[in-house]
């Protein structure tokens, strides 16, 4: 069953931030994030996308469209109590906040990337990669089966050890204990492609953060991410940390950097709207004299 978690901070709860986990994730993934953000003051929503969370068929069961529909659902949660969103998310959570900045240029104010993947580039990845990208068939497609990076994507060994434990006793989306489904990753090869065609209508500004030796998905998807958004990009890269940017060792930066971010673009914001009032303020009183 589809579900979401919110956390409010204390201080400035007109400003809100939506965190979207990756494939065969959970929001466990992010909630490091999360939580820094909420002791921020912000208010924080991490949806659990459709089909995660449970059996195998029931990822399988899903499209893209179906996780998109959960991330929209949680931005117009945030946008009825937010003047400020920003939307953010790890791997295919990043491809997700990158469409709901695109298709949601009124509700989105900023848009932050850990590891986004729009191809399988990493060292890590299966030797089939270039012939999987030949099928468009799901059911050809789940005749193939992407194991989980050796490394869990997370250099820290600790950390790796605890994710791995997590898995084996039913953490996250059962089916990514041992693989993930051909036809999964079939999904997010065509919400990428997607996204690509949409890149220039992102406009807001852009944090993107990602790993040097990220063993998944490849640097080279921040670099071009970088070039061909329309909106200002700073980007972030870690030498430090695989894909799972967000629990691995460096994940004080990404936290570090996240809330400088939001922080940012909450007072942009937040100028922009005084100035507004002061317009109108003004204008109201030439009337009044006229």
């Amino acid at each position: 069953m589809q579900s979401s978690e919110r956390t409010f901070g204390t201080e400035r709860g007109r400003v809100g931030v939506l965190l979207i986990h990756g494939l065969c994730g959970s929001p466990g993934e992010i909630r490091f994030v999360a939580n820094g953000l909420v002791r921020e003051g912000y208010e924080v929503v991490t949806p659990t996308l459709a089909g995660h969370g449970g059996s195998e068929a029931d990822l399988v069961a899903t499209t893209w469209q179906d996780w998109y529909a959960s991330a929209e659902k949680g931005l117009e949660e945030l946008h009825a109590t937010c003047d400020t969103v920003i939307v953010g998310g790890l791997s295919t959570g990043a491809v997700l906040s990158l469409m709901l900045a695109a298709r949601h240029p009124d509700k989105v104010q900023g848009v932050a990337l850990y590891s986004p993947t729009l191809w399988l580039s990493g060292r890590q990845v299966p030797w089939y990669v270039p012939l999987f990208r030949l099928i468009d068939s799901k059911k050809v497609a789940n005749l193939f089966r992407f194991p989980v990076p050796v490394h869990v994507g997370i250099k820290d060994q600790r950390i790796r050890d605890f994710i791995r434990s997590a898995m084996a006793s039913g953490g996250g989306t059962k089916a990514a204990q041992v693989s993930t489904p051909g036809g999964a990753v079939l999904e997010r090869r065509r919400l990428a492609d997607v996204v690509i065609r949409e890149l220039d209508a992102v406009t807001q500004p852009v944090l993107i953060v990602h790993a040097r030796d990220d063993d998944y998905a490849g640097l080279d998807n921040a670099t071009y991410l970088q070039r061909k958004i329309a909106g200002p990009v700073d980007l972030v890269v870690l030498d430090d940390s695989f894909h799972m940017v967000t629990i691995d060792r460096e994940r004080h930066t990404v936290l570090a950097r996240t809330a400088a971010f939001v922080a940012r673009i909450a007072g942009a914001v937040a100028g922009r709207r005084d100035d507004a009032s002061v317009e109108n303020a003004c204008a109201e009183l030439v009337q009044s004299a006229a």
